[in-house]
């Protein structure tokens, strides 16, 4: 029996880190109900340490004596449920979350007996973490109104439900659509505009949109123009306001494009700047002039915020409609021209996508392409792209709706062709 039993220095770190974990998760439970009287906690901060190391032991256990591995966790799990029983007979509207830890702590003691570390202290932290936010999770389902459940459970049937179910192979003409990544637009979108939804409620319409904007733009900004053109569609906020988003967005953009030149294709990256910078500045610029021009203050404290729709699901869909048709005549050109059209294909691949471009150019060897031509390369899948959110932005919203942030896209696309010269005279 002796030799049965695991003496090494990982199966003894294993149950001390179960014993540890349970020990925290004790400490959160006897913090937050320091104030309960008397017999009507569940458990303490001893308890839950005990189930922790239980489970400690009983992963330490489960490879070289199973049958008292599971004697031990059966044994344990049936004295947490019968712990609970008999509090509940006491008082019956305690509440089931202490039983529920308690098992959850065992389980995470069981991953650390059992040598996954990692895992046991990541679940128990999430788990410390959503029992310390009891009293913020409480009010946030509180203030929920019908719209935006009904919007919560759109969003986790489009994201949770119908992505993973989608094939992630070739597909259609040409195999050019993958159904998963072209989906995975419409989850982007719509995530986006529930995100712009809360930070309106919780910044105000107009910090919100902004604060949005330039967070999801560091992911898609034409995921981002999308969503906000959805909005303008619907007169949902100032539309000021949403136009200098679309162009903060836009600036966003510029600046994730020298990060990922930096990092993938450093060898760009200087000649990249001569023209990227005069984008840059002048998306900055006109957001800073779309912003200047809206009705009131920021956000007046007593106004009405008028946000009507928090899941944009036709903005999503049109996005995603344009990525299949460009999908395919980017296979076409690819086919046709092979490595000759290296500049038209990054050029076509980039107009919804900047960051494929970027990560092609980075795949190729440092001395495949000069410098100034690999800049030169890169300069028509981003302008065009910007282009392309500027169309996009007039035909979901409308032109006069969408004018101000859409001529903001176009000038910040004709601002590095001023830099064109330069580049042509040096390659």
């Amino acid at each position: 029996m002796q030799n049965l039993v695991p003496s090494d220095l990982a199966s003894l770190e294993g149950v001390a880190l179960g014993l540890a974990l349970g020990l925290l998760v004790g400490i959160e439970r006897g913090w937050s109900q320091r104030e309960s009287a008397d017999g009507a906690r569940f458990a303490g901060i001893r308890t839950y340490g005990l189930l922790g190391l239980a489970g400690g032991l009983g992963g330490a256990l489960q490879a070289t004596v199973p049958i008292l591995s599971n004697l031990l966790l059966v044994a344990t799990a049936a004295l947490v449920v019968l712990g609970y029983w008999r509090s509940t007979r006491v008082q019956p509207s305690i509440s089931g979350t202490g039983s529920l830890v308690g098992l959850l702590t065992m389980a995470c003691g069981f991953l650390a007996g059992a040598g996954g570390f990692a895992l046991a202290s990541a679940a128990t932290g999430v788990m410390v973490l959503v029992l310390a936010m009891r009293h913020q999770l409480h009010d946030w389902v509180r203030a929920l109104e019908e719209r935006e459940v009904l919007a919560i459970a759109h969003f986790a049937l489009i994201s949770l439900v119908i992505l993973p179910l989608l094939p992630d192979r070739p597909m259609g003409p040409l195999e050019a659509w993958r159904p998963r990544q072209i989906w995975l637009i419409v989850v982007l979108v719509c995530g986006f505009s529930f995100l712009g939804y809360i930070a309106a409620k919780r910044l105000g319409a107009s910090r919100g949109t902004l604060a949005t904007a330039a967070a999801g733009a560091v992911v898609s900004s034409t995921a981002v123009t999308a969503s906000l053109s959805g909005r303008l569609r619907d007169g949902s906020g100032d539309a000021a306001v949403i136009n200098a988003g679309i162009a903060l967005a836009s600036a966003v953009m510029f600046l994730r494009v020298m990060a990922l030149v930096a990092a993938l294709a450093p060898f760009a990256l200087g000649n990249l700047l001569i023209w990227a910078l005069p984008g840059l500045i002048v998306s900055l610029a006109g957001a800073w002039l779309a912003g200047r021009r809206r009705a009131g203050p920021l956000d007046p404290p007593d106004g009405e915020m008028r946000l009507r729709n928090p899941f944009a699901l036709g903005p999503a869909l049109l996005l995603a409609a344009l990525v299949m048709a460009l999908s395919v005549i980017a296979r076409w050109v690819l086919g046709q021209y092979g490595d000759a059209g290296l500049a038209t294909v990054l050029a076509i691949s980039g107009m919804l996508d900047v960051d494929s471009a970027i990560i092609t150019m980075g795949n190729l060897p440092a001395d495949a392409i000069d410098p100034r031509l690999a800049a030169l390369v890169l300069m028509p899948p981003i302008l065009l792209n910007t282009l392309i959110k500027a169309a996009m932005a007039v035909a979901v919203a409308g032109r006069r709706k969408a004018a101000p942030g859409a001529l903001v896209l176009l000038a910040s696309a004709l601002a590095p062709l001023a830099a064109l010269p330069f580049l042509l005279a040096a390659t």
